[in-house]
């Protein structure tokens, strides 16, 4: 293990090359998102050893298929009737446990005084060290494998149970709060699968034999996990499809050609509201709502689940322009979530403007034939006392 962090842009470049000359193999993720497929492209180029990349995203490989996805009910019926067949190939537990690997030596002087590793020990002052924004503070989420392992016991054995019934329930914390392991690779949605099929003891044989597109009963899990796992393969896994297929999935662009259109026809009507990115960012809108949930992604680097969407909507609302909407979304996302540039964050963005959903009536000013939500209504659904007591301002 080499730990090592660029000081400068740019200052790693020639540290791959110069480790690979003495391999055998240069394993690396196989990600369609971010900056990865640019750095596999120019690693091919650079190695001389074999090189291997592997999709560990999910349970379904991202290569599989061959076209993207419009909607979570068409990836679903996709889905019952092509998963089966990789489910019989799940990951090894400890792939190297009967293996016996020669150890390796110290890497050379020259690279570690090119390329010095970093100090573990001194984490804080490397952080202080580096060109990043220092203005946004570190969460109090503990990151790592084992913290991920703590919060999938907690949900399996304490908040599965109450998953269907009050997930939606701000209050209620009934939520996995996997998201930013899952990001950041500290657990694997096959982990998580298989706490869920131990907990079920479940088989294949289990599965419906048709393939019916439904969120219910094709599983043959009970009803709370079956909901959790349409949110772990069904919708997650579809932003990575995007990812995969649509070169322009974070641009507006990729939206579908009714809600462009539609966000066209209704882009110069009167805003009631129209706030600054830093008054978003400060939650000072008329919301308290809102502001909480804002609260919320800025101390904690997520939002409620169900108020995320309420969230875009409002943005949508309160921006000059659809265009100018995207773009708040995406850099207060980006800058402040823990699973920000996720392309499963980006479904969540992109669903408020109309991707994956249908054309909605009546229309409406401003959001014409996109889906409607409504702050008022949420209230009456939804109990906000302890939430919004929580998240009020300091």
């Amino acid at each position: 293990y080499y730990p090592y962090v660029e000081a400068q842009p740019g200052a790693g470049k020639g540290l791959l090359a110069i480790l690979s000359q003495e391999a055998a193999l240069v394993v690396s993720d196989d990600a369609p998102t971010f900056f990865v497929p640019r750095m596999l492209d120019k690693a091919a180029q650079e190695l001389a050893c074999r090189f291997e990349v592997v999709d560990s995203i999910g349970l379904y490989p991202v290569r599989a298929s061959t076209r993207m996805f419009t909607s979570a009910a068409s990836f679903r019926r996709h889905l019952q009737k092509e998963l089966p067949a990789h489910l019989v190939d799940m990951p090894d537990a400890d792939p190297l446990a009967t293996r016996h690997l020669p150890p390796m030596p110290d890497l050379p002087e020259s690279v570690r005084s090119h390329w010095p590793p970093i100090d573990l020990g001194t984490s804080d002052a490397l952080l202080c060290s580096l060109p990043i924004d220092h203005s946004i503070a570190a969460t109090k989420l503990r990151g790592g494998p084992r913290a991920a392992e703590r919060a999938l016991s907690d949900f399996i054995e304490h908040k599965l149970v109450d998953y269907t019934s009050l997930r939606n329930q701000p209050s209620a914390d009934c939520q996995s709060h996997l998201s930013p392991y899952l990001h950041f690779g500290h657990i694997a949605s096959s982990e998580i699968f298989m706490a869920l099929v131990a907990r079920e003891q479940w088989t294949p044989g289990h599965m419906a034999e048709r393939a019916s597109g439904s969120r219910r009963g094709w599983w043959g899990m009970s009803e709370e996990s079956e909901a959790f796992v349409d949110q772990l393969l069904t919708w997650r896994e579809l932003g990575f499809n995007a990812a995969a297929h649509d070169p322009l999935y974070t641009r507006y662009q990729s939206l579908p050609t009714w809600a462009q259109a539609s966000l066209a026809a209704h882009a110069n009507d009167p805003r009631p509201y129209v706030y600054s990115e830093q008054e978003l960012l400060d939650a000072r809108t008329h919301d308290p709502i809102w502001n909480a949930a804002q609260r919320q992604l800025v101390r904690e680097g997520t939002i409620h689940n169900y108020l995320r969407m309420l969230w875009g909507k409002k943005i949508l609302e309160w921006s000059p322009r659809p265009e100018r909407a995207l773009e708040l979304m995406i850099d207060l996302n980006n800058r402040y979530a823990l699973d920000g540039r996720d392309p499963n964050s980006y479904s969540g963005i992109f669903w408020v403007l109309g991707r994956y959903d249908r054309a909605w009536g009546p229309e409406r000013a401003i959001y014409g034939k996109i889906r409607y939500m409504s702050s008022d209504n949420t209230a009456r659904k939804l109990r906000l006392g302890d939430y919004l007591k929580r998240y009020a301002e300091a």
